[in-house]
């Protein structure tokens, strides 16, 4: 951070901080890579995230009494007026950055903290004239900013932070700094900078004249306006130069003047720091998806109103009436609140997906809490909590059920009477969120800080004898409760209690089970694949150092570029800020263009190393039943898909030999006869001709002939028998990247031809299957208008971006507006398919069960004479799961591994 100081305290001189916004933006946007921070919206948050870092650094290292932040407002200004040219050489603000800036602002305002702009001035001039008058009010005054001509503003009171690295270092520049850095007073700084010239503001300097000679002539004259009077005295064709450009510098001298004068809406006295509104702040961080706990620890740990508060109630201001339960205590407990709605919460490694549940926290609405330790409960108490817990007349509101339902059960538990889920409730309000935490939910919609209850291990975070712990985790309790109690009016609001509770919180109690089922993993095979991958990884390497003829790492791309474009000169790819790209796209680009091995062998290299990671994950997460029990997660996609998680099944590669080796490795358990894979059949085009109500497109599918093929005959007005495979590639990767929202650049990516040949393909496309070119153009209107899209099932997705000014921003949620109707409802229809297939095989009392979703694909496996019935079974609800224009296709696989049971 800055230099250390030995600081003046507030009780010498109050201390007044400065900030040159737009200068500490650009520079943070600089320094952080742009593509590391963006929302899932598309807002590019780098300059922010700078920002907001090194501003906490700073209110913390300097312990201002007073704060502001200055900011231009446009590059008009007295100078541009003065100087046309003033700025003018200047490239165009990068997309990236654009509405960052005003994003700043909202920050700044949720620490109450002063911001000023005023037209025609520059920050610099505001930050002048408050320095100035906080200079003659007895202030000790700090600025902070990354322009140069503020040094003319130090004096013994007056300091400029100057950043040297990025934004994470700034150097204190004091009288004696500006003497030893440029040989010259401050006040004598706007001569030089006169003399000199900055081509960053399009100030010409002097031909001839650098810094060495600028400085000498000050030091010689005194001044610059000794040095304009006697510019004859001035020798050699340095001094005809300065002659000859005698009214440029003169200019240069009146530009880099600062104001100090400006009329501000605020005096310096009004700059007092005043607290947070510490909610805003924290809802504004999880809004931009800024969650590094640091930034945000560090933010709320220079708050002023921090140390003034008390430490807030475990409820933050509702009043609980909690009891910590003995043995013995639970069962009158339930009795007298367990007839109404209960929060319930739970501090134990289960959520971290082991299964223990160590402690348990209930929650009323009349301020009634309990705490009690499973292990702790007596008979009559176990019975009277298994009761309740069970009973489907006792409302329950929790906050992630299906972790519960996952674990509770093996406690001898079944959960039931699941009214409200509120992770799911705030997924269905706001899909785009990536983060559902309790404490971050709690806050935004509560105003209600909540203590941690347990620690990330899952221990009691206050120790274990600490009563605050057990008070902590029934405000958790409670604040579920009230949360369900928020989201219940919300779900209402936006359409989705329906979806919440028909399937979504179904659909949780479905996968637990699942999750506990596990599928049977075949151990000796993942193992010998793993033993092939990384052989096949060892002969890459061989062979990578025998074409180049040395030995180099594979995984340096500092290493690779320099053998890839240095040794061995091949084409250059993109520019990065490290060097030309080596990513897959490149490597591939550079195997076209060239006949040198060494890319080909990158690109296997990678794809094995990557097979290997795969498989080395799949082993270890067989557990001691010799079963893969993965985690689905409903609130990671904001199109409503599934994911899942330790292990990520769908990392496993569907269409290659390698996967489907891998594939093998999933096979039926002992007690089962087979696995049944069963899925839909081009399920996301299919949804794309309902909603469309293209008949061109339904009529396709109604033909029951090859839908890529009959499209292709379509489009290029040919035959269906004179479709070759080129013809139904380039159909086929059009019609899927429709229904992505890809564009016409896109897909000339993904064919590999020029974008032109692709933009004449899309609109040959469209004059053949016109309903489609409608349906695109009007959900994307619809959505702008309204600011979300929606699915059959009336699954939301918000876009606000649509109609920002921001061009990359914009094209962003155009695309996921083309893409969430279609991939939303086809994620919906297989939810209800599943929720069908599994209601029906217990209503039938089969011993067959669901295991796995993935990628659309439902796992099922068969118990002994059950096919038949099944297969009946998975075909009807899953056709019958919606009605479409273009009718659903089942297709249904059985064997004694994944992919023997493929279809």
């Amino acid at each position: 951070m800055a230099e250390t100081a030995s600081k003046k305290t507030a009780q010498d001189r109050p201390r007044l901080l400065l900030m040159d916004g737009h200068s500490l933006a650009y520079r943070a946007f600089f320094a952080l890579p742009a593509e590391n921070f963006t929302t899932s919206s598309g807002q590019t948050t780098n300059a922010i995230y700078g920002f907001a870092s090194m501003l906490a650094n700073t209110l913390r290292d300097e312990v201002p009494t007073h704060f502001a932040v200055a900011f231009d407002v446009s590059r008009k200004t007295w100078r541009s007026q003065d100087f046309p040219e003033y700025k003018a050489n200047r490239s165009s603000t990068p997309d990236e950055f654009k509405g960052q800036v005003e994003l700043i602002g909202e920050l700044l305002d949720t620490m109450n903290a002063v911001r000023f702009a005023v037209d025609g001035y520059e920050a610099d001039d505001i930050i002048a004239t408050l320095a100035t008058q906080a200079e003659a009010a007895g202030f000790e005054v700090l600025i902070v900013t990354g322009d140069r001509d503020s040094f003319q503003l130090v004096s013994d009171h007056v300091t400029v932070l100057y950043p040297t690295k990025g934004v994470s270092e700034l150097t204190r520049f004091t009288p004696e700094k500006v003497q030893e850095k440029y040989g010259l007073s401050p006040s004598q700084y706007p001569d030089f900078a006169a003399l000199r010239g900055d081509p960053s503001d399009n100030l010409p300097g002097i031909p001839g004249v650098g810094e060495k000679t600028a400085t000498k002539w000050i030091n010689q004259f005194g001044s610059f306006a000794e040095l304009v009077a006697r510019a004859d005295e001035v020798k050699g064709k340095v001094g005809q130069a300065l002659r000859d450009h005698l009214e440029s510098v003169k200019l240069n001298r009146h530009l880099t003047e600062l104001v100090r004068d400006v009329e501000l809406p605020r005096t310096v006295a009004e700059l007092e720091r005043a607290p947070y509104d510490r909610t805003a702040l924290k809802g504004f961080l999880e809004v931009l998806e800024i969650r590094n706990p640091s930034l945000r620890d560090r933010l709320l740990a220079v708050d002023p109103g921090a140390a003034e508060e008390e430490a807030p109630a475990p409820a933050a201001g509702v009043e609980l009436d909690g009891t910590v339960l003995g043995r013995g205590e639970l069962a009158p407990w339930l009795e007298r609140h367990g007839g109404q709605p209960l929060g319930l919460a739970t501090v134990d490694s289960w959520a971290l997906g082991v299964g223990n549940v160590s402690e348990i926290a209930l929650a009323a609405a009349d301020g009634a809490a309990a705490w009690f330790e499973p292990s702790e409960l007596d008979e009559a108490d176990e019975r009277a909590f298994a009761a309740w817990i069970a009973d489907p007349q006792r409302p329950k509101v929790l906050h992630n059920a299906k972790a519960a339902m996952r674990v509770f059960p093996e406690h001898g538990w079944t959960v039931a009477g699941v009214t409200m889920d509120t992770a799911l409730a705030a997924y269905l309000v706001k899909p785009g969120r990536r983060s559902f935490a309790l404490d971050a939910l709690s806050v935004e919609y509560l105003g209600r800080e909540l203590a941690p209850a347990s620690a990330a291990d899952g221990q009691l975070a206050f120790g274990a004898d600490d009563t605050a712990a057990a008070d902590a985790l029934m405000a958790e309790a409670r604040a579920v409760l009230d949360l369900g109690d928020a989201f219940a009016g919300r779900l209402e609001e936006v359409g989705a209690a329906r979806l919440l509770h028909e399937v979504e919180l179904p659909t949780s109690e479905l996968l637990a089970r699942m999750e506990r089922h596990g599928i049977a993993a075949d151990r000796p095979h993942l193992e010998a694949m793993e033993q092939q991958f990384a052989g096949a990884v060892q002969q890459a390497v061989k062979e990578a150092h025998a074409s180049v003829g040395h030995e180099f790492n594979l995984g340096s791309p500092k290493q690779l570029q320099e053998v890839l474009f240095g040794e061995l000169n091949l084409p250059k790819t993109k520019k990065t800020k490290t060097g030309y790209t080596t990513d897959a796209d490149a490597l591939a680009w550079l195997a076209a263009q060239t006949e040198h091995e060494l890319p080909v062998i990158m690109l296997r290299h990678r794809e094995q190393a990557k097979l290997r990671v795969t498989v080395e994950g799949l082993i270890k997460t067989v557990a001691g039943d010799g079963r893969i029990h993965t985690t689905f997660n409903q609130t990671v996609a904001a199109t409503g898909r599934l994911s899942s998680t330790d292990p990520n099944l769908q990392n496993i590669p569907v269409r290659t030999d390698e996967g489907r080796a891998i594939r093998r490795g999933f096979v039926v358990g002992e007690g089962f006869d087979a696995l049944m894979t069963a899925d839909y059949s081009q399920i996301e085009l299919r949804v794309m001709a309902h909603l469309s109500e293209d008949e061109g497109l339904i009529e396709a599918f109604a033909s029951g002939e090859d839908l890529h093929t009959t499209v292709a005959s379509q489009v290029f007005g040919v035959d269906k028998t004179a479709v070759d495979a080129e013809m139904r590639r380039k159909i086929k990767a059009m019609s899927y990247g429709l229904a992505y929202g890809l564009s016409a650049f896109g897909l000339s990516q993904q064919l590999n031809i020029e974008a032109a040949e692709a933009r004449a393909l899309m609109d040959t496309y469209f004059e053949r299957f016109g309903g489609v070119r409608d349906y695109l153009r009007r959900v994307v209107d619809e959505a702008r208008a309204t600011g979300y899209t929606e699915t059959m099932l009336g699954r939301r997705r918000y876009l606000p971006d649509l109609n920002s000014d921001n061009r990359q921003r914009r094209e962003m949620a155009e695309r996921m507006a083309l893409n969430a109707p279609i991939q939303g409802t086809a994620a919906d229809i297989v939810k209800v398919a599943m929720l069908n297939v599994d209601r029906a095989l217990r209503d039938a009392d089969l011993s067959s069960r669901m295991l796995l979703q993935v990628h659309d694909e439902i796992v099922l496996e068969l118990a002994p004479g059950e096919r038949e019935r099944v297969e009946e079974i998975v075909r009807r609800e899953m056709s019958k799961a919606v009605e479409l224009r273009a009718p659903l296709d089942v297709s249904v696989g059985v064997g004694p591994d994944w992919e023997s049971a493929a279809h």
